[in-house]
């Protein structure tokens, strides 16, 4: 169900994406100065620029998604549940195998016959990568035909998620042609099935799509999509005022008051930032002193003031980007009652590269010291502290955690960060009972049992308080107004589709 925001200080109607992936057709008229592109096509402006010369296996690989340039097996729906694509159905088969059923005649770009073949082939490069997809961590997986239009997906452990994992962009398919380089690369350029077809990369500056007429799908209405990265948050605003793009990623929130309000969009992020407390050693390590931190800690103050009311107050892990998340969580009360704190002194760490971090940073130390702590911050860059976070040094770390990542499953983030052996354990905790909600939880299919193990370990991680949430972020995508049936997405997967149109 689709919700509407009220920007904080600037007072202005915003349409969320909350409980659905995509909003088509709901934009208003264009934005004031917007004139429609006679030519057909839609100019994007990116924040990131390619890590990676757009190899598939890399985050850029999200790129061919949000211009619908590649396709993967299956997709995922507003819950994070998969859903047909490439796949149009999938059943398991015992522990270890999935039996996906193909969709029948599909082309890729380049001509050649989409079918189980072509699946097997980008599985098992995927595989053999020396930089395999993200998705895969954890698991290995091989294929093997088993039907023109069927193929057999095995892991090398039990993974109820395999459908998840193929979900994710990084295993999009394409035809044998992309493979077979000395190098290793993929080549991505009209070797997919997407309703647009890649024509040019020019390295860091810019992509070029083409509307790709032998889709299988509807036909895209757009022409094409000339995308450009434009890392500076400021030159993305300047560019939706300008007219230069029709849509920008993640306009910063002091930019907001300069654009229309008709451009300015926001959407729920599964994002949340925390701050995790070290459970194991230090002032931390007592329940009832980690009661009296998350006493202290006003998260609505917080997004008031460094979010400027683009964010939402935390009352969970999970925030608003996922509806079933405040559906199923109950009150959570803490194991133990705040103690007195008087001159506690704690170290506080956080890492500059999320701007918002070292300012919340400030805030949570006031209100800490507010409450009896004594602080010392330590503010350095992710790859500076990182290793000492895992190990413990600090006592407490302010965090930004998308929940979200590679599977779209928060049951394996939020075991990654609170199980005896997760790999982003900042707050050390490791609890037998914790860990068995995870161990069983694994277990179950995309579905309410799981979400229901989710939500279980969500609430012993709170009432353990081995983390505060703060708040769940927003991300601001301006929209000129020229084109409609732009998806705001809070998955970040998905964006220009075959049915974005001209406004009007």
């Amino acid at each position: 169900m689709n919700k509407r925001l009220r920007r904080g200080s600037a007072g202005l109607l915003a349409i969320a994406a909350a409980g659905a992936l995509a909003l088509s057709g709901c934009a208003g008229e264009p934005a004031k100065g917007a004139t429609k592109g006679a030519d057909g096509r839609i100019k994007v402006a990116f924040m990131q620029p390619p890590k990676a010369a757009m190899h598939p296996y890399s985050d850029d690989a999200f790129k061919y998604s949000r211009l619908s340039a590649a396709e993967s097996l299956v997709r995922l729906d507003e819950n994070a549940s998969p859903t047909p694509l490439l796949a149009t159905a999938w059943k398991r088969d015992g522990d270890l195998k999935w039996i996906f059923t193909l969709r029948s005649g599909v082309t890729f770009q380049d001509g050649t016959p989409f079918n189980a073949e072509a699946v097997k082939n980008t599985i098992d490069h995927a595989s053999a990568s020396q930089t395999p997809p993200r998705a895969l961590k954890g698991v290995k997986l091989s294929a093997k035909v088993t039907g023109e239009n069927e193929v057999t997906i095995t892991s090398d452990i039990p993974d109820a998620m395999l459908p998840n994992r193929l979900a994710s962009p990084q295993f999009s398919i394409f035809s044998r042609a992309a493979y077979g380089t000395a190098d290793g690369s993929v080549k991505t350029i009209g070797t997919s099935t997407g309703p647009f077809k890649l024509t040019e990369i020019n390295g860091s500056s810019t992509l070029k799509l083409d509307r790709y007429d032998g889709y299988w799908g509807d036909k895209a209405v757009a022409a094409g999509i000339d995308a450009s990265f434009v890392p500076d948050g400021t030159a993305r605003a300047a560019a939706i005022r300008s007219g230069e793009a029709d849509v920008a990623e993640t306009i910063p929130i002091s930019q907001v008051s300069l654009l229309d309000p008709k451009a300015v969009n926001e959407v729920f992020m599964p994002r949340t930032t925390h701050i995790a407390l070290n459970t194991k050693k230090g002032p931390f390590a007592d329940p009832a002193v980690r009661a009296a931190a998350r006493a202290a800690i006003d998260q609505k103050a917080i997004a008031a003031t460094i979010y400027e009311g683009h964010a939402d107050p935390a009352t969970g892990i999970l925030g608003p980007a996922l509806p079933w998340a405040a559906e199923l969580r109950g009150t959570i009360a803490s194991t133990a009652s705040p103690a007195t704190v008087n001159g506690t002194a704690i170290t506080l760490a956080t890492y500059t590269d999320r701007a918002e971090n070292p300012e919340i940073a400030v805030q949570v130390q006031a209100q800490l010291e507010a409450a009896g702590f004594k602080v010392k911050q330590d503010v350095r860059e992710y790859a500076n502290l990182e290793k000492e976070m895992l190990n413990g040094d600090f006592d407490a770390v302010v965090v930004s955690r998308n929940t979200m990542i590679d599977t779209g499953d928060p049951l394996s983030a939020l075991m990654q960060d609170f199980s005896c052996d997760g790999g982003n354990n900042i707050s050390q905790l490791c609890d037998k009972a914790i860990d068995k909600i995870f161990t069983d939880g694994l277990g179950y299919e995309p579905g309410e049992k799981r979400q229901q193990a989710t939500m279980a370990a969500e609430a012993a991680v709170l009432q353990h308080t081995a983390t505060i949430p703060i708040t769940h972020e927003r991300v601001i995508q301006g929209e000129l107004g020229t084109w409609v049936g732009l998806e705001r997405d809070p998955f970040e997967r998905r964006l220009i589709t075959e049915h974005t149109k001209p406004a009007g």
